[in-house]
């Protein structure tokens, strides 16, 4: 069961529901931010472009571990993009939104950001491990780049290899989801514990599972663009970033606001 300090203290934040037309509306309006102070994201766009043209380097002949690596690096991105959230935030309060903001939450000061990025982390290495445990123990043949994969794993006529990887990457991809939906932009703005964080995610997805169920495929299907496009993770990382705070305001109330300054 929940901790009901933590229960007591999401039910503090009252959850919002949302239409199926929001999630194109966050998209815009995240373009906006991103159009109106380009700097700050450019700059976090580059360093995880960068980051993951080292993992495509260190795993270039091992697809069996890049394709977990790159599903990893998916559920570790909105922790890396926490500077943009603030911002977003800063734009919206008609603040000076400056580079400083942005690379002021890199600073690890708050610990409770501190600790929802390492169980990021914990999440995404588990499923890397599990990933390349897969594909490496019971593929037909060795898996060393995409048209391995294709071969030995998606097209494999004597086992259910990839529908097992699909179902198991989704059970574990769905609960992440729930919980970080918007437990970042929440711990940033508000004095909440990263339990409580979670548990109003959790309320979000359970309010509107239509609107968050697309959410989550407009993300994936983005980011799956930014990647195929190599470069152009530097624009669809800080898009996204600036729409996910937009989301987090839409689907959080600001009634019992008590922001962190």
């Amino acid at each position: 069961m929940p901790d009901s300090a933590a229960l007591n203290e999401s039910q503090h934040h009252a959850v919002r529901e949302v239409t199926l037309g929001d999630p194109l509306r966050w998209l815009a309006r995240g373009w906006h931010d991103f159009v109106r102070r380009p700097g700050p994201g450019l700059l976090h766009g580059f360093v995880l472009t960068m980051f993951g043209g080292v993992l495509l380097a260190v795993a270039h002949d091992r697809f069996w571990l890049l394709a977990g690596a790159f599903s990893g690096f998916l559920l570790m991105a909105p922790i890396a993009a926490t500077g943009l959230y603030a911002v977003s935030r800063a734009l919206e309060r008609q603040e000076p939104a400056t580079m400083a903001v942005a690379l002021r939450t890199w600073i690890p000061t708050d610990h409770r950001l501190v600790l929802f990025g390492l169980l990021l982390s914990a999440a995404g290495t588990g499923w890397v491990l599990t990933s390349a445990g897969l594909i490496t123990s019971l593929a037909d043949g060795a898996v060393r780049d995409p048209v391995d994969f294709v071969r030995h794993v998606m097209l494999s006529q004597r086992s259910w290899l990839f529908e097992a990887w699909l179902a198991l990457g989704g059970a574990m991809a769905a609960p992440v989801y729930a919980s970080s939906v918007v437990s970042i932009p929440l711990l940033l703005d508000r004095s909440i514990g990263v339990l409580g964080a979670v548990l109003t995610s959790w309320r979000c997805v359970l309010a509107n599972p239509a609107p968050l169920a697309l959410w989550a495929a407009l993300l994936i299907a983005l980011a799956g663009l930014g990647m195929l496009t190599g470069f152009g993770l530097m624009i669809v990382v800080p898009w996204l970033a600036h729409a996910s705070w937009h989301a987090y305001r839409d689907l959080v109330s600001d009634s019992s606001l008590d922001a962190l300054d």
